[in-house]
């Protein structure tokens, strides 16, 4: 990693965004005080991860990316223990325990031996074990990783519920959608922080003229509009295609329409549309991936 500076407010759900391999992990890694940098310095909830990484790390809650449970205890066992590694009181560790296991419908495993569970329960538990004692800053690191739809949205309703209790979340994922729900963003990519601020401004600010295509020779679209000047991006995005167009276009729908009409591509739509967080991921990692080329911006 090279260069990767940002902050966190207080209370947010800040989303550190990514593909595998982009460094997310290893910067959540330096920020708990289990990996040193080899350059910097980071501070967190108001302590150096170097002098003080004990004293950060009992005022926070960490997910790993790869399942760390205890595979011998049942999942009750497993929250209650990490609830009294952090000295929550035995009132209270059943109060808590109550409560995650109606938050997070833990009830058909909530008494069965861990290691027998599958991926979904397993982070289901991961989840509940790191906001056990109501550490003021949570790490998630891909809490979403092998869960099905419904327990995603179900783990973003949780940290949500968590964020507006007054905690602060910093959860990393490589799932473009989920950073809807995140307060602020920044991006990652090869070690780079590429883009940072709210999923509007990105997509606001990011991405310029956005049309939808739909052809019934889709593929023949993506070619011809792919060696357009105009066209920054074009990718596949169901049975349709998604056309960044510069900026400096006034018509950005004319101008797609008539470049594929005049390569006699038949064209059923051509709408502009709103980006979503994958549009502007895919437009900022092409950029940083490529260099700029004359007659044509990166």
């Amino acid at each position: 990693m090279a260069d990767v500076s940002f902050s966190v407010n207080q209370g947010e759900v800040f989303g550190f965004l990514g593909p595998n391999g982009s460094g997310k992990s290893t910067t959540i890694r330096i920020l708990c005080g289990l990996l040193a940098p080899s350059a910097g310095h980071a501070v967190v909830v108001g302590l150096d991860v170097w002098r003080d990484a004990e004293r950060i790390r009992a005022q926070m809650g960490y997910m790993p990316q790869f399942f760390s449970l205890y595979g011998d205890l049942t999942g009750a066992e497993n929250i209650e223990f990490y609830a009294a590694m952090y000295s929550v009181p035995p009132p209270e560790i059943r109060r808590r325990l109550d409560y995650l296991a109606q938050r997070l419908e833990l009830g058909p495993v909530l008494h069965r031996l861990t290691r027998t569970l599958s991926t979904g329960w397993r982070q289901r538990l991961a989840l509940a074990t790191a906001i056990a004692h109501q550490p003021p800053l949570v790490f998630l690191d891909e809490p979403t990783s092998g869960v099905d739809p419904v327990t995603r949205r179900l783990f973003w309703d949780v940290i949500a519920d968590v964020a507006h209790d007054g905690a602060t979340v910093f959860v990393t994922t490589h799932v473009m959608d989920e950073a809807e729900h995140c307060t602020n963003l920044a991006m990652m990519h090869y070690g780079k922080l590429i883009a940072q601020g709210t999923p509007e401004q990105m997509r606001r600010d990011l991405i310029s003229g956005l049309v939808q295509v739909q052809s019934e020779r889709i593929w023949d679209a993506l070619q011809v509009l792919q060696g357009t000047q105009e066209v920054r991006e074009v990718a596949l995005f169901g049975e349709a295609l998604h056309a960044e167009v510069d900026a400096k276009v006034a018509d950005p729908e004319g101008l797609v329409r008539e470049t594929l009409e005049r390569a006699a591509v038949p064209v059923q739509a051509v709408t502009r549309v709103r980006p979503t967080m994958e549009d502007v991921f895919v437009s900022l990692a092409r950029r940083f991936e490529r260099p700029a080329t004359a007659g044509r911006d990166a």
